[in-house]
C-alpha cells in the first residue's frame, strides 16, 4: 500500500506534468531569480562565473533529456545561472567613470543630449564632456545639471559652456532605500550638479550623421512640449493642464505643479502620468480601430484585402512613433514591446494577448536590461499584466464573454464593470509593490480610476492623436482645447479624492522577503491552471503577514555629514537635530517609517526629556535601557565613552582617543559616517538578535563592494 508522503509526492508530480504547457512561463521567473541573486551578492562575481555555470548545467540537462525528468532541474538551475551571467555582462558593458567627490566650481563644456523643462528652471543632460580639473580618464560619459533663471535658447545637440558644481550621484538615504547610484550607473550618468548663472551656447547641433537623427528627434520633442504648453497658456489653470498634456504626449512631467502631482499620487492616478502600456496601448488601439473603420468604408479593399492586418501595421508604426516621442524610456520600451507582440500576433493570426506573450516580453527585457527587475516600474507593470491576463483567461474559460450584450445599457454596464474589475485586479496585484517602493497606499484609487480611466481612454487620448495629426499644419490648438477639458476633469477628480478623509495610508518599510513571498504566491496562482495553483494563496498570505509584521524602524538615524540625526520618540515618530539640513534624506527617513507629519526638533518643548537630554557639549538619547551619545566637544569624549552604548562623534579625533573609546563603547566617527553612509541603529529588542541588544546597519555595508558603490576617499 502506498505511504501518505509518497502519495503526496506523486500527486504533486502528476499536477506538475499535467501543467506542462505552462512550464515555459516560468523561464523569466527563473532568469529573474538569477538576476536577484547577482544584485544581492556582497561583492562582484567573476564575469565568466555565471556563463560557465549555465553552460555546464545546460550541457548536463541536454545529456539527460529523454532519460530522466531530472533534466528539468538542471535546466532550471542553468537559467538561474544565466541570470547571474547576463547581469555580470551588463554591469561590465555599461561601466564608465563616475565623479567620486564634489568638484567645486569648474568650467564645463558639453553637448546637450536631453532637456527637461521644470516648474522652476531646466535640467539638461550633457555628453562629450570636457572641463577644468577633470582628467580625461576620469571624465564621466554624461552628467545632469540643473539650470536656474533665464537662459539663452538651446536644444538637444547644441554645445554649451557653463560654470557648474558637480557631485557624485547620491547614495541611498538610509539602508534599504532607493539606490540612485545604482540606477545612475546603468544609465551611464556619472554625476549631477547645478550651474552658476547663464550658460553660453558655443555650437549648434550637427546636421549630418547618425547622432544628428537622435538630436533632431529630441528637438522635435522639445518643440512639441513648447507648443503644447503654449496651447494652454491662456487657460486659468493652464500650467497644470498644459503640464499634464505635455506628460501624456511627450513623457515630460517636469512642468506639472507639485500640488497636482501630490493629488494624483494620493488618489491613485499617478499611473496616468507615466507613459506605460495603458498609453501606448490606447494610441495603438485608437489608430488600429480608426484605420480599420476607414478601410472598411472602402468596399473593394474591405472585400479583397486583409484590412485588419493593414490596420495592425499602421497601429504598430503609431505605437513606435509615440514611444519615441515619449522619450523611449525603459518603461516605454517595455510597453511598446508588449503592444508590438500583440500586433504581431494579429498579423500572424495568433491570439493577441496570452500569458506566453507576457512571458516572452519579460524574458526579452530581462536579457537586455537585467537591472530593470529591481525597479518599481518593471515590478508593478508586469505584476498588473500577469494578474489581468490570468483573471481574464479564467473568465474566458468560464464562458463569461461568450454572450456579448445586445443593448447599449448592457454594453455600457459591461464597460464600467470591465474598468472596475481591471482597476481592482491591477490595484491588488501592484499594491504590495507600491507599498514597498513608495510606502503609501491610495485607499480610494478604485473610485478615482472609475472616472479618470474612461475619461482618459475615451476622450483625452483620442484628442491627443488628433493633435498629433494636426501639428504639421499648426492647427493642434483645435484638438488641445477639448483634450484640456478632459484633463481638467481628471485633475478635479484627483483633487477631490485626494482630500477625502483617509485617502492615503502610510506604510512603514518592510523586509524584501515579504515582497518575495507575495510575488511567488501570486505567480503560482497566475501561471498554473490546474487546481494546485490555489497553493499560491497561503504563500501570498504568508508574505503579507511578513509585510505587516516587518522589522521596526530604526531608533536612531545619522546622516553621513553628521549634521542631521533623528531619534525615535515614545510616540513612535521622529525628532530631528535640525529642520534645515539634508531635507530630502529626512523626508525619506520619515516616509520609510510610515510617517507623514512634519518632525519635531530636538529642543522643542514637547520633546520627551526622559529620552533625550541636551547641553552645550552634546545630547544623550535613552530607550529600551540603552543609550546613544552625540558628542559635540572633545572634552566630553571620555565621559560619554563610558556611559553610552553607542557614541557618535562627528568630529576630528586623534587615533589614541579613538582606540581608548572603542574599548568601552561602539564609536561612530566622522570617518565611519563618510565611509559607511547613513547609519541606522536599533536599540534594545528592536533588531538585536544574536549580535546583542544594539544593532547598526550602514548604507554601504548593506550594499557591499559593487561597481556602482562610490567609496569615500580616505
Amino acid at each position: 500500500m502506498m505511504s501518505r508522503p509518497f502519495r503526496s509526492v506523486l500527486l504533486v508530480y502528476q499536477a506538475f506534468i499535467g501543467d506542462r504547457e505552462r512550464w515555459p512561463l516560468w523561464l523569466p521567473v527563473l532568469l529573474g531569480s538569477g538576476i536577484e541573486i547577482y544584485f544581492s551578492l556582497p561583492s562582484e562575481p567573476p564575469l565568466w562565473a555565471g556563463w560557465a555555470t549555465a553552460a555546464i548545467l545546460a550541457t548536463i540537462a541536454w545529456r539527460l533529456l529523454g532519460k530522466s525528468d531530472v533534466f528539468l532541474l538542471f535546466l532550471a538551475c542553468a537559467v538561474v545561472s544565466l541570470g547571474v551571467g547576463v547581469s555580470s555582462l551588463r554591469t561590465w558593458w555599461v561601466a564608465a567613470p563616475v565623479i567620486a567627490t564634489e568638484t567645486g566650481p569648474l568650467s564645463l563644456t558639453g553637448q546637450v543630449r536631453h532637456v527637461e523643462h521644470l516648474v522652476s528652471g531646466q535640467r539638461v543632460t550633457l555628453i562629450h564632456l570636457s572641463g577644468s580639473r577633470l582628467a580625461p580618464a576620469s571624465t564621466p560619459q554624461a552628467v545632469r545639471v540643473k539650470l536656474m533663471g533665464e537662459q539663452p535658447p538651446f536644444g538637444p545637440g547644441d554645445w554649451l559652456e557653463l560654470r557648474a558644481n558637480l557631485l557624485p550621484p547620491p547614495p541611498p538615504a538610509m539602508p534599504g532605500a532607493f539606490d540612485f547610484q545604482r540606477q545612475s550607473y546603468f544609465q551611464g550618468l556619472g554625476g549631477v550638479g547645478f550651474a552658476f548663472g547663464k550658460v553660453a551656447v558655443i555650437g549648434a547641433a550637427p546636421h549630418m550623421g547618425i547622432d544628428s537623427l537622435g538630436f533632431a528627434f529630441q528637438r522635435v520633442r522639445v518643440d512639441l512640449a513648447r507648443r503644447i504648453g503654449a496651447g494652454f497658456a491662456d487657460e486659468p489653470a493652464g500650467r497644470a493642464v498644459g503640464g499634464v498634456a505635455t506628460a501624456l504626449m511627450t513623457g515630460e512631467r517636469g512642468a506639472i505643479p507639485e500640488t497636482v502631482l501630490d493629488d494624483m499620487r494620493a488618489s491613485g492616478l499617478a499611473h496616468l502620468l507615466a507613459i506605460s502600456g495603458l498609453h501606448v496601448g490606447l494610441i495603438a488601439g485608437i489608430v488600429f480601430f480608426a484605420l480599420r473603420g476607414a478601410l472598411a468604408l472602402i468596399a473593394p479593399l474591405a472585400l479583397r484585402y486583409p484590412i485588419k492586418k493593414w490596420a495592425a501595421v499602421g497601429a504598430l508604426f503609431a505605437a513606435f512613433g509615440y514611444a519615441l516621442l515619449a522619450g523611449a524610456t525603459v518603461p516605454t520600451q517595455r510597453a511598446f514591446l508588449m503592444i508590438a507582440l500583440v500586433l504581431l500576433a494579429v498579423l500572424f493570426d495568433r491570439r493577441a494577448v496570452s500569458m506566453r506573450l507576457v512571458a516572452w516580453a519579460a524574458m526579452a527585457i530581462l536579457l537586455l536590461s537585467p537591472e530593470s527587475l529591481l525597479g518599481a516600474s518593471f515590478q508593478m507593470s508586469f505584476s498588473a499584466v500577469v494578474a489581468l491576463v490570468a483573471v481574464y483567461e479564467y473568465l474566458r474559460r468560464k464562458g463569461v464573454f461568450d454572450t456579448p450584450p445586445q443593448t447599449w445599457s448592457g454594453k455600457v454596464g459591461r464597460y464600467v464593470a470591465g474598468v472596475a474589475l481591471t482597476t481592482a485586479v491591477a490595484g491588488v496585484a501592484t499594491g504590495v509593490f507600491a507599498a514597498y517602493h513608495f510606502n503609501r497606499v491610495a485607499d480610494f484609487s478604485l473610485a478615482a480610476n472609475l472616472i479618470a480611466v474612461p475619461v482618459t481612454a475615451l476622450w483625452i487620448m483620442p484628442w491627443a492623436v488628433v493633435a498629433y495629426a494636426l501639428m504639421p499644419f499648426g492647427l493642434e490648438y483645435l484638438a488641445l482645447a477639448p483634450m484640456g477639458w478632459g484633463i481638467e476633469a481628471v485633475i478635479a477628480t484627483a483633487r477631490e479624492v485626494a482630500h477625502w478623509p483617509g485617502a492615503v495610508t502610510d506604510i512603514a518599510a518592510f523586509s524584501v522577503w515579504g515582497l518575495v513571498w507575495v510575488a511567488v504566491g501570486g505567480l503560482w496562482l497566475a501561471l498554473w491552471q490546474r487546481p494546485w495553483r490555489l497553493w499560491g494563496a497561503p504563500v501570498a498570505v504568508l508574505g503579507l503577514l511578513g509585510v505587516l509584521g516587518g522589522p521596526s524602524a530604526p531608533d536612531v538615524l545619522i546622516h553621513p555629514d553628521g549634521k542631521l540625526a533623528a531619534v525615535r520618540t515614545g510616540a513612535g515618530d521622529y525628532s530631528v537635530s535640525t529642520l534645515t539640513a539634508a531635507k530630502f534624506e529626512r523626508d525619506v527617513w520619515l516616509r520609510r517609517a510610515g510617517l507623514s507629519a512634519k518632525p519635531r526638533r530636538w529642543r522643542d518643548p514637547d520633546t520627551d526629556p526622559q529620552q533625550l537630554r541636551c547641553d552645550a557639549l552634546g545630547c544623550l538619547y535613552r530607550t529600551a535601557g540603552r543609550s546613544v551619545a552625540f558628542t559635540r566637544a572633545p572634552e566630553a569624549l571620555n565621559e560619554d565613552c563610558w556611559r553610552a552604548d553607542v557614541l557618535v562623534a562627528a568630529m576630528a579625533l586623534n587615533p589614541a582617543a579613538q582606540d581608548r573609546c572603542r574599548v568601552a563603547t561602539r564609536l561612530i566617527t566622522a570617518e565611519d559616517l563618510q565611509r559607511g553612509g547613513t547609519h541606522a541603529i536599533w536599540l534594545g529588542d528592536g533588531k538585536g538578535g544574536d549580535s546583542g541588544p544594539v544593532h547598526i546597519e550602514t548604507v554601504n555595508g548593506q550594499r557591499g563592494d559593487r561597481p556602482w558603490v562610490i567609496k569615500a576617499k580616505k
